[in-house]
């Protein structure tokens, strides 16, 4: 498979929904905490989120869950989420414990909480604007 279109070897981006409230709410808890940023985040609604998606087979009009895209591979769902929490490193990675419950149900109950997210979180009308001091983050703002 080719690399990713906008992602350089070795770079990890976290593609999010850019209107969700419960997904705006990780990528400020991913600034936070990646200390080291290991991680950039794109929104699944800007040209490159869409272009990310569409080399790695999803359908950018319709996607319920959080990826994180690396040039050659992609994560989805648990998965996903417990790759970030990994390379957060102290004390998130104790979280990776989870990788002993069989993919299927972490699935499952990832689904339950991403099909659901803007009836128990809210959304917003359009994409939330980086602050200039987070803008390097993201990769919409190159």
């Amino acid at each position: 498979m080719n690399n990713a279109p906008h992602i350089a070897n070795g770079e990890q981006i976290i593609i999010f929904d850019g209107v969700c409230k419960l997904c705006n709410a990780w990528s400020r808890f991913i600034i936070k905490h990646d200390k080291q940023h290991r991680f950039r985040l794109c929104s699944i609604q800007s040209p490159q989120g869409k272009a990310i998606l569409k080399h790695f087979g999803y359908d950018s009009e319709d996607v319920t869950t959080m990826l994180l895209a690396q040039s050659d591979r992609c994560y989805d769902k648990s998965d996903a989420f417990l790759q970030v929490m990994h390379g957060l490193g102290w004390p998130y990675h104790i979280l990776c414990a989870a990788y002993i419950v069989p993919r299927p149900i972490r699935d499952w109950l990832y689904d339950r909480i991403a099909l659901n997210r803007y009836h128990l979180f809210g959304k917003y009308d359009s994409c939330m604007l980086p602050t200039p001091d987070h803008q390097k983050r993201f990769l919409d703002h190159e």
